[in-house]
Order: structure tokens, then C-alpha cells, then sequence
């Protein structure tokens, strides 16, 4: 036969169960030999007898005899299977090595009555021990001649049968390594389809409003374990289910795994899903429940429910009975919610391995059995019968919630959980829009078929109306929005008034605290420059005395030879030397007389009777000053970068060797100056990156501020990116942003290769390149969703939104930034991009101008005295998409023609915050046209327009078409360089250039003036809806603006 049998794993399980028998523990004890039959019978999915036989051989033997006694085995079978069988049979009467009975193997003749084989297996079972008491498996009963006639045999003996089943599963219940493994890649398959079929299934059906009956998408999850795509790399061959797919909904439930999907369509509620994946014999099973537009109160019971969970899974541990378990979890609901201890599961949840559901080793309240290490549980909690105070229809009115995980035992903590699906609200809710707005717009609908236009027609004026109510939304948004802003930041600076900053003042380096301290060197007595390493000192005779410098006061030495004299200079830090802001903080007392340079001549030549030339002093001191002053430089550096640094907990590592691990990564910033690839481990409280030359960098999950996981989806780099709340050490240096990166294909291409676009080679590397990416990104998902695990969620990763991402450059580079629900950031260049959106106060668009093709991005953050974040040349089509993603933020955004001074507006803010706020605070930023005034309407407007006299001559005409100006355009017309408008969309091309061109000239002309009238600093007053169309009419200069104007009131 071709099949292999595992024999060490046959010795290794047989000599436990005999071991266990020998024991004499529960119903081992009674029992003087053990028989296991199996005939054949096709509806029978689970039964212990085949599971014992699957434990041992890793196959099904049907109408095969087992008879276990206590010093030999017999096998009745088939010759095939006896084939199969002879890999473990030792030679007979010997024991095996492992201390495990001899096997006896009997072939069984298909059309003979086997008479002879069956009294040597009854002669067998009356000669071990007593030979009274049999074991057997009293639920399994196979239908055939052969079994018939078996078990006639047994009873004609009058063997007493004693039923085993409860004792066998106890024994088989605590799984090998061998077989954790097989069952992981069960849990992992089950949570692939759930995640990416039935999940995505569900949401298509509700977003498209299908009606699916529960028993068709039952089918289609069973259909598609048969699609290679859904698991996990699995062979289909291998993978069945567990049982058929429960999908439940509509206030018809029942939370067991005997029912069966009925036919009811499903409704858009509660909506509870169990399925089960078998995976080469071993099962596994997930349950969840989705919910359709939950109310609070569904949420919180939910949230509940989760909770429960929790308390369960930290309830199971080595050596805890299992009504332990299930009692602490009663007692939790006993206190927390009383009224839902008649609505829960009667169960928690049952052992599970090759059967699906261990009947004895149920999570009741009376079970006595202990857990051990290595056992797999499918733990199940539910709520049924809750009623749903809103639900105005009758299936809505009932309701129920299920969650199921498979978890393994561990020796102390929480047990694991192997499937791991995400069952957050967050995740299993569907959030979808009222049902009023939904009313609306098919009413509109209605009312357009009845009027009978063309489908286009319709089509176009729909889209044109709903983008102007888009906009116009967004503009009221932004106007709450605006006032939130300034209010909340009036009363944080309120808040913040009187804490100053105290500006640390330079430590002092003081040389030598008293006099006895000073080296009692000969080179001090002779008048030589000495060096003291030790307290960082240089000795120089002044005047005949030795006095001493420290290092720090040292600004520069320089030495050079002019003819027979060697000189010496010594330039020191004073008042004036050093330029920059602080300055004066430097020195602790500024007014004090400072020594500013001291320049030492020493003779190149020998005189006579001397052994050295004088000059050798000069050149050594300098040799060693240097020396000195570079340790010096470097240890300041060096505590200059941990200033400020937290005290980090330290790792604790997990010894376990299933840690979550990626290997092959490299880290930015580089620990060395060379690149070093390694490998990221995940351990109890947080991550160890260790190179492979062994540098340690240790990152803890709770200093971690943003975690991002880039996809190598359009990218050359596939990256994890850690943004820390305070900054860590590692290469001398601190850091706040740490990442782990590995490339993808080639990030070079050799253009000196021939290329064809049908070459083979270039297509198989293609190829390669595509499996490469999809098997790095599979690794990336696996050891993040274990992480998440791991940190039962607190910690999570964020894959930014690539379709929301613009192009932009926030340092020299243009770079795609990309937002996720948390920042806006940019992973794959270095240095890296991470704002985060909760410290942002507001957004402005600087050179927002129809003519120009980018526009500049200005983040302001709530931390005043924080440095403004620029991104420029952002392209002006994503200005709309931004837009409205701020809007969907909560951020509020404004936007102006003008770049701003930025560092004067704020340190403007900063030293009279009440002034600012009493000027209308941000609002200073807005365009003139969106202010409080922009609903006043057109007659304002036209008043406005006929006291507005332009001062340039090609303006004038423009007094004619001032009622031409929409709404809409008069947003848009706030640029200081429009060139007309929208007057002129009846002129040709010609007439068009002939303008801009003249509007050229003057626009140089004008920067001339306006370069010579600086000075003067004049302000011209301008109307408030001037569109800005004459350029002497503006009321800021072309320059950066300073500081925010003031408000004009009228």
C-alpha cells in the first residue's frame, strides 16, 4: 500500500494510552481489555472509535477489529489494510522497545465467517487480567454482516461491557506539537473564508439590498472552500467542513451547532454566522455575529458579551476544573447585567480535535474534569431572546448575538486564541445611512421617472445637484467647525496661562572644586602647558601663574611655524563669539571680563644642554587639547540626545518558541552606518529587533503612539512603521520613528539589458516578482494579526487609505502621503511623514490660485509653540479630495492666496492669545467672501459694487458685468492676480491673450511700485466682496504677511 504510517507517532500514542489504562483512573480502572470495531457506514461523520483510529494510524480503517489486552494487541482486517498495518508490527512475542505490547495481525476473509480469527481474539480478551470486563465504545454501533456476527461472538461469552468513551477522549484530548499545528492551519483557513468570503459576501448583499435566502448562502460558503484562493495555501483535497455553515437572522434563532440554515431570507439585523473547517482530519470552528445599523443597547450587550469572553478565556488554565470555569463566568453576569443569566448559552463551549464536539468535556456547571495543557477548545457564548426596544417590525423585534473562537490551553494565562477574526463592534457592524435621507432620494427618484426625462438627462442633473448640496454642506460643516476651533482654543490657552517655559540655563564646567584637587605635575612648576585627562583641563601659565581652563571653555586651537618659533593659539568662547539665538544663555554671567584668545611662542631650537626642543610642548599640547576636546564634544552629544529621554520599562521576553517572528527585515535608522538585515520578534510587552550581529532594539507596545503597516501594493518596499509617544536610543542617537522594512523586486533596473516586452526571462521574473510581493504580504498580515492577538487588540496596526493619498513634499522630496484613521503619513521615503490628526488645530491652503498648478498645505497644530508643518507643491486636482476628507475628519481647512509668515503669526498668538481671540481668532484666515457676510445675498453686493471704483484703465469695462459674478465665483475671485473673469466667456482666444498678456505688464510694473512704496508700509482700504480684481486694492502686501490683520467692522 502506498500510504506511510507514522510509526514513532503510533508508539509514542499507544504507549499513553496504555499508560492511562494502567493508571486506573475513572472507568480504566473496571476494565480488564478494550475492543474497538469499525464496519462501515457512510452518515456517520464523527464516532470515537474511528477518532482512536485516526489518533494512531492518521487514517480510517472500516471493518477492521481492534482489540487492545494487557500484554499483546490484535488487529483484524482486511489484507490490504494488513499490508498497511505491518509498518508497526514488531516481530512477535517481543516487546517493543517503548514498553508496548506485541501486535497480532488476523486477516479477514470477505465470504467465510472468520470463526477461527474470532476465537483467538476472544481466547486473547479472557486471558488478560480478569477477562471479564470489556471497554468498548457503547454509542458506536456499525451496520454489516461482519460486525453482526462480531459482536454475536462477544455475547455469546458473556462479556460484561463497560463504556469507555468519556476516559479514551480525556487521553486523546491533550494534543501533540504535531497535531496544534494541524489545527492552527484549520483555524487559519476557517478565519481566511471568513474574512474574505462570507464577510465581503454579506456586506455586497446589504449595500445591493439582495434578498438572499440563509440556506443559499450556506451553500455558496461551502462552495467556496473548494476555491484554492480562500485557504491559506491548504490543498482542497484536505479541507472539508465541520459541519454545513449556521447562518441565522430575523428573530429566528436557536445558538447550537445541530440546526440547520432554514429558507428564510435574510433580514438586515442581527445577522450570526457558525462555521467549522476540518483540516486533515482535525476541526476547528468560528462563530460571529454581524449587525446591520446596531442601536446602543445592541452594542452594549454585545460589548458584554465580548467581556464574558475575556473572562473565559483567562478562566481556562492548567489544572482548572472545567465548572470553575464556567461558574466565574455566571458569577460576572450574576453582577454585571442579572436580567441576561436566562438569556446565555446553557454551554460555553466543548474540547475539540478530530471530533468535532468531546460530549464529555463539555464547559457546564457540572462538570469535573481538569483542564490540561494542549487541549483545544471551541468556547461559544451567546445571548438569545433579547429584545430590541426600537425594532418597529417583528423580526426585528427579537434578537440574538453568538461570538466562537477556538482557543488552546495554556500552561498559566489566558488561553490563545487560534482563530483569529476581529469581533470589535467596529469590525462586525455595518453602519449604513437613515433611512429618511435613503426616503428622499428615491422619492426624487420616483418623481423624475414620473416626469419621463432621458435616462442621461436625469442622470446628470441628479449628480450636478447632489455636488452642490455636497458642497454646501461642507461649507456649513466648516462654518460649525470654525467656531469649535476658537472656542476650544481660547479656553486650552486660558487654561495654560502662567505656565512658563523656564529656559535651562548652560551647566557651568567647573575644573577643580578646590585647590588641593590641582595636579602637582613638573610641568607645572617649569610654566608648561599641561593637560589634566582626568578632570578634562588644560593648565596655562598666565602671568607667571598656573591656571586652570576647562575644555568646555575652548572654542579653537590652531598652531603654525614662522621661522625659528612655533606658536600657539587658543581661541575662547566670550560674548560675541558665537552667533545665534541663545546667546546670551550661554554664559551664566555675561557681564563678567572674559578672556577671548592667550597665544603661547616656543623656540624651534635646541639650545644647548637641553634634551628637547622647547617647541615639542606646543605640538603635544595641541595634539592632546584635540584629543581631548573631541571626548569632551562627543559625551556632550551623546547627553544632549538623552536629555528628555523616558526611562522605558524593560522586555519581558516570552520563551515560547511560536512567538510571532519576521524574518529578514531591515531597520531605519540604520544602528550602524552599514545597512543590517534581521529578524522582529513579538514577546509579552513588546517587540526585540535583533540584527545579525547581535545590536538589540527593543520597542514596547505601550510607547507606541501610531503603529502603520504599508502594503508593497505600488510600492518597492514593504514596511511596518512604529511612531513612539517618547523617543528611544539605539546608535547614539534618539529616535521617535522606528521602521522594519524589506524590499520588493529590484529597486534598480539595468538599462544596459536588451529589452523585449516578450522576453521569457524578463515575463518568469515578472512572475516571480508577483508571487514574491503576494508571499511577503501574506507573512506581514499573519504576524500582525498574531500581534493584535497577542495584545488582545490594544495595539493596532493602520494601513493607510492609498485611494484618499496626494502627492506632496513635506521635506526636499515629493512623496505620496497617504491618511488612515488616525494620521497622515508617509512610510517608504526617509526621513518619515506622521502627523497625527488629533493634535492638529486646522488646515490652510496657501496659493490657492486658478492659474496655478500647485498649492501648499500648512498644518497647525493645538501645541502653539509648536512649529508649523509645511507640505508644498501639492498638485491643485487634489485640493477637492482633501477637502473633503478633513470635512469627513472633523478638521477644519481655510484657504488663501497669499504665503503667510508663519513663526510671527504664532509667536503673535502665543504672547496675546485674549487679543487674538477677541479679533475673531482664526477667523482671519478665511476668504472675505465665506465670512458671516456671505449670506447677505446679491443686493449687498451690487451696492458694494457701485462704490468700488478701480484704479487701473483696463478695469473699467469691467463695471458692466458685475452681475454676471455668481455666488461661486466670487469663493474663486479672492485671488489678488485674477485676469477678468467670467464676463469675458463670450470673447474669442485672441481677445483672451491680448490680456494676459497686458495683464503681465502691469503685474511687473506693479511689483516695481509696490518695491519702492514699501518702505512708506502705506495699507489701501478694500470692500469686502471686491473680488479682488483690481490690484491696487489689496490689504496685504505680495510679501509674506506678518501677523493676522484685524477685523474692520463697518
Amino acid at each position: 500500500m502506498a500510504l506511510s504510517l507514522d510509526r514513532e507517532a503510533y508508539y509514542r500514542r499507544v504507549k499513553r494510552f496504555y499508560s492511562n489504562w494502567q493508571k486506573g483512573e475513572d472507568e480504566y480502572a473496571n476494565i480488564d481489555a478494550i475492543v474497538v470495531s469499525v464496519g462501515v457506514d457512510e452518515e456517520i461523520v464523527y464516532a470515537k472509535s474511528t477518532a482512536l483510529q485516526t489518533w494512531l494510524f492518521g487514517y480510517e480503517l472500516t471493518d477492521t477489529i481492534m482489540v487492545f489486552c494487557e500484554d499483546k494487541i490484535l488487529f483484524m482486517a482486511s489484507k490490504k489494510k494488513v499490508e498497511f498495518l505491518k509498518q508497526i508490527a514488531n516481530s512477535k512475542g517481543n516487546e517493543n522497545a517503548n514498553g508496548v505490547p506485541a501486535i497480532t495481525l488476523l486477516v479477514r476473509e470477505k465470504n467465510e465467517s472468520n470463526k477461527a480469527n474470532f476465537d483467538k481474539m476472544v481466547e486473547a480478551l479472557k486471558g488478560s487480567k480478569g477477562g471479564k470486563r470489556i471497554g468498548v465504545f457503547s454509542k458506536d454501533k456499525f451496520p454489516g454482516e461482519f460486525m453482526r456476527s462480531w459482536n454475536d461472538a462477544l455475547s455469546k461469552e458473556g462479556f460484561e461491557k463497560v463504556d469507555i468513551s468519556a476516559v479514551v477522549a480525556y487521553t486523546i484530548a491533550v494534543k501533540e506539537d504535531g497535531e496544534l499545528g494541524l489545527m492552527r492551519k484549520a483555524a487559519a483557513i476557517t478565519s481566511e473564508v471568513f474574512n474574505k468570503f462570507f464577510k465581503e459576501r454579506v456586506m455586497e448583499i446589504v449595500d445591493a439590498d439582495e434578498k438572499v435566502r440563509h440556506s443559499k448562502l450556506a451553500e455558496s460558503v461551502e462552495k467556496a472552500i473548494e476555491e484554492k484562493k480562500y485557504l491559506s495555501g491548504a490543498d482542497p483535497s484536505t479541507v472539508e467542513m465541520c459541519y454545513p455553515p449556521i447562518i441565522q437572522s430575523g428573530g429566528n434563532y436557536n445558538l447550537k451547532f445541530s440546526v440547520v440554515s432554514d429558507k428564510n431570507y435574510m433580514h438586515f439585523g442581527a445577522i450570526t454566522c457558525a462555521m467549522g473547517i476540518r483540516y486533515k482530519s482535525y476541526c476547528s470552528n468560528l462563530v460571529r455575529t454581524l449587525m446591520v445599523d446596531p442601536p446602543q443597547e445592541v452594542q452594549d450587550n454585545y460589548t458584554f458579551l465580548l467581556q464574558l469572553q475575556e473572562e473565559l478565556l483567562k478562566e481556562l488554565r492548567h489544572g482548572v476544573k472545567l465548572c470553575e470555569a464556567y461558574t466565574a463566568v455566571m458569577d460576572m453576569v450574576k453582577k454585571q447585567k442579572p436580567e441576561l443569566l436566562s438569556k446565555i448559552t446553557k454551554n460555553l463551549g466543548f474540547a475539540m480535535g478530530i471530533e468535532f464536539r468531546e460530549g464529555s468535556l463539555v464547559l457546564n456547571s457540572k462538570n469535573q474534569y481538569r483542564l490540561k495543557k494542549g487541549m483545544v477548545f471551541s468556547l461559544n457564548v451567546g445571548f438569545s431572546d433579547l429584545t430590541n426596544k426600537e425594532g418597529k417590525k417583528a423580526e426585528e423585534r427579537t434578537y440574538a448575538m453568538f461570538i466562537g473562537d477556538t482557543v488552546l490551553v495554556e500552561e498559566d494565562g489566558p488561553a490563545t486564541i487560534l482563530t483569529l477574526v476581529k469581533k470589535k463592534v467596529k469590525n462586525v457592524g455595518i453602519f449604513l445611512k437613515n433611512e429618511d435621507e435613503e426616503e428622499e432620494e428615491e422619492m426624487k427618484n420616483e418623481a423624475e421617472d414620473l416626469l419621463g426625462r432621458s435616462s442621461r438627462a436625469g442622470l446628470l442633473t441628479e449628480r450636478t445637484r447632489n455636488e452642490l448640496t455636497a458642497e454646501e454642506k461642507r461649507r456649513a460643516h466648516q462654518r460649525e467647525l470654525a467656531m469649535q476651533v476658537n472656542e476650544e482654543a481660547r479656553r486650552r490657552l486660558t487654561e495654560q496661562k502662567g505656565e512658563q517655559q523656564i529656559q535651562k540655563a548652560r551647566k557651568s564646567n567647573v575644573s577643580y572644586k578646590n585647590p588641593s584637587l590641582m595636579p602637582k605635575e613638573p610641568h607645572i612648576r617649569e610654566m608648561k602647558i599641561y593637560i589634566d585627562k582626568k578632570y578634562e583641563t588644560v593648565i596655562m601659565p598666565v602671568f607667571g601663574i598656573a591656571t586652570p581652563f576647562h575644555i568646555a571653555t575652548i572654542k579653537n586651537i590652531s598652531m603654525s611655524v614662522e621661522g625659528d618659533y612655533t606658536y600657539l593659539r587658543i581661541n575662547f568662547y566670550c560674548p560675541g563669539s558665537a552667533l545665534g539665538r541663545n546667546e546670551g544663555n550661554i554664559f551664566p554671567n555675561p557681564e563678567a571680563t572674559f578672556v577671548k584668545e592667550i597665544t603661547y611662542r616656543a623656540s624651534n631650537m635646541k639650545t644647548p644642554g637641553e634634551q628637547m626642543v622647547p617647541a615639542l610642548n606646543l605640538q603635544n599640547a595641541f595634539r592632546i587639547i584635540k584629543e581631548v576636546q573631541k571626548r569632551y564634544k562627543t559625551r556632550e552629544a551623546e547627553e544632549k540626545e538623552k536629555e528628555g529621554i523616558v526611562k522605558q520599562d524593560s522586555l519581558v521576553i516570552n520563551l515560547n518558541r511560536s512567538n510571532p517572528k519576521l524574518k529578514d527585515l531591515y531597520i531605519r535608522p540604520n544602528i550602524a552606518q552599514k545597512r543590517m538585515q534581521g529578524s522582529l520578534e513579538a514577546h509579552v510587552n513588546g517587540f526585540r529587533f535583533t540584527s545579525v550581529r547581535g545590536d538589540k532594539v527593543d520597542i514596547l507596545y505601550n510607547n507606541i503612539k501610531h503603529a502603520v503597516f504599508q502594503p508593497c501594493d505600488g510600492e518597492m518596499i514593504i514596511v511596518l512603521h512604529f511612531h513612539l509617544k517618547n523617543a528611544i536610543m539605539f546608535g547614539k542617537k534618539r529616535h521617535t520613528d522606528v521602521q522594519f522594512y524589506t524590499e520588493v523586486g529590484e529597486i534598480t533596473t539595468d538599462l544596459g539589458k536588451h529589452q523585449h516586452m516578450h522576453d521569457r526571462d524578463d515575463l518568469y521574473a515578472e512572475q516571480m516578482e508577483r508571487e514574491m510581493r503576494h508571499k511577503l504580504k501574506t507573512a506581514f498580515k499573519n504576524f500582525i494579526e498574531k500581534v493584535e492577538a497577542l495584545t488582545k487588540e490594544e495595539l493596532q496596526f493602520e494601513v493607510p487609505f492609498r485611494e484618499l493619498g496626494f502627492n506632496g513634499a513635506p521635506y526636499r522630496s515629493t512623496c505620496l502621503l497617504q491618511p488612515n484613521t488616525s494620521a497622515l503619513v508617509n512610510c517608504t521615503e526617509w526621513p518619515p511623514f506622521m502627523v497625527t490628526l488629533d493634535e492638529v488645530e486646522l488646515i490652510h491652503f496657501e496659493r490657492v490660485q486658478f492659474h496655478l498648478k500647485n498649492f501648499d498645505m500648512v498644518i497647525v497644530y493645538k501645541d502653539y509653540s509648536k512649529k508649523v508643518t509645511m507640505i508644498n507643491a501639492i498638485p491643485v486636482a487634489s485640493l477637492d479630495p482633501i477637502k473633503e476628507w478633513l470635512n469627513s475628519c472633523d478638521l477644519k481647512y481655510t484657504e488663501g492666496v497669499q504665503s503667510l509668515n508663519w513663526t510671527k503669526i504664532m509667536k503673535t498668538i502665543v504672547d496675546d492669545p485674549e487679543g487674538f481671540f477677541e479679533q475673531g481668532g482664526w477667523s482671519f484666515l478665511e476668504p472675505e467672501g465665506e465670512g458671516s457676510d456671505a449670506e447677505v445675498g446679491e443686493s449687498e453686493s451690487e451696492i458694494e459694487d457701485e462704490t468700488f471704483n478701480p484704479s487701473e484703465e483696463e478695469y473699467e469695462e469691467e463695471e458692466d458685468s458685475d452681475e454676471d459674478y455668481s455666488s461661486e465665483a466670487e469663493e474663486s475671485d479672492y485671488s489678488k492676480e485674477s485676469l477678468g473673469s467670467e464676463e469675458e466667456s463670450g470673447k474669442d482666444w485672441d481677445e483672451l491673450e491680448e490680456e494676459a498678456r497686458k495683464a503681465d505688464r502691469e503685474s511687473t510694473r506693479y511689483e516695481e511700485e509696490e518695491e519702492q512704496s514699501r518702505s512708506l508700509s502705506r495699507k489701501r482700504k478694500v470692500p469686502s466682496h471686491s473680488s479682488g480684481r483690481s490690484r491696487s486694492s489689496h490689504s496685504r502686501s505680495p510679501g509674506r504677511s506678518s501677523a493676522p490683520p484685524k477685523k474692520k467692522r463697518k
